[in-house]
């Protein structure tokens, strides 16, 4: 049984169909989290009244390399999304043939793709965790960030980049807060940044020159990527997370004599989704959420279709919903 579902800026892109690639009915949500009310006969890892949750993934393959590798998101056959996505797999079924995600009051996933949410984490906050947490944990796995001692840079200080704050600083990194908002420094500071860069002001720009040895950008709105490879120290890299659906123009000139590196990343698989809710909740890294119902559902989608640079997460309240 749901309880709660996180509203991710992803959800406002396929309800606009602005990729051309939406299916309806479309059902949003892949931020979900409840309790378990029911287990088939050969489930094992579960049990009725457990806490959990599930993020992007319902299903993959489980026979490629990157399935076998605990990295669904890298499925050879491509990963089943969470919804609006082909139940092409064969191990779960709609009345569509597509999934439908989290704004409903039940959901029925192989267990392969459930999450374990910690004792004493809280239910509500957890659903976040799933999507942009794990968007910000896994690139930081992954550019050896976990191990401490580095200078993290984050562009935008929204829903993704309040989690990359969190995470940065529990690692043992210098966090380095970038954004367009100069009064976003004191949020900035309250969880974790030891540092702030407002990317609008060249004075600002100019003093963290070369400063960064990874930066982690959230912005999902058009931008210019080379205004931010000045921040980066020589073999810097720059990851670039927020789902922009225009091509970025690249002056690779400072790519070449400072070795500087471009890359993407996207969510994780599933081992490494729960690895970091019990990193979250080792650290106590809660999400701070802004709890709404269907009815809000309208402005919501408005904010986050004008700017998307706010430091809660809205999450939608399935039972306060019916």
């Amino acid at each position: 049984d749901l309880k709660y579902c996180g509203i991710c800026h992803t959800d406002v892109h396929f309800c606009d169909n602005l990729m051309g690639m939406t299916k309806f009915p479309c059902v949003p949500g892949h931020e979900l989290a409840g309790v378990v009310s029911d287990v088939g006969k050969n489930v094992t890892k579960y049990k009725v009244g457990d806490h959990v949750g599930v993020g992007c993934i319902v299903d993959s393959c489980m026979g490629c390399s990157g399935c076998e590798a605990g990295e669904e998101h890298m499925c050879a056959q491509g990963m089943t999304m969470t919804y609006n996505d082909e139940t092409k797999h064969g191990h779960l079924a709609t009345d569509s043939g597509w999934t439908y995600g989290g704004y409903s009051g039940s959901h029925t996933v192989n267990q392969k793709f459930i999450v374990k949410i910690p004792d004493g984490f809280p239910l509500e906050a957890a659903g976040p965790v799933f999507c942009a947490g794990i968007t910000m944990y896994s690139p930081l796995v992954n550019w050896n960030a976990d191990k401490g001692g580095m200078r993290v840079g984050i562009i935008g200080i929204g829903g993704l980049g309040q989690m990359g704050v969190r995470l940065a600083k529990a690692m043992g990194n210098t966090v380095t807060a970038i954004s367009t908002s100069p009064n976003k420094e004191e949020a900035a500071k309250e969880i974790g940044a030891d540092n702030f860069v407002v990317s609008t002001n060249p004075e600002s720009m100019k003093a963290a020159s070369m400063s960064l040895d990874l930066i982690l950008n959230t912005v999902s709105a058009n931008h210019d990527l080379n205004h931010y490879l000045p921040l980066l120290a020589n073999k810097g890299v720059l990851v670039q997370l927020g789902l922009v659906l225009t091509p970025h123009p690249v002056v690779q000139m400072p790519l070449m004599f400072r070795k500087l590196t471009i890359a993407g990343s996207l969510i994780g698989g599933m081992p490494e989704t729960q690895e970091c809710i019990d990193f979250c909740s080792k650290h106590n890294i809660v999400p701070k959420i802004k709890m709404v119902t269907a009815k809000d559902l309208g402005t919501v989608y408005k904010e986050l279709q004008s700017k998307n640079d706010s430091i809660v997460r809205n999450v939608l309240d399935i039972e306060a919903s019916m």
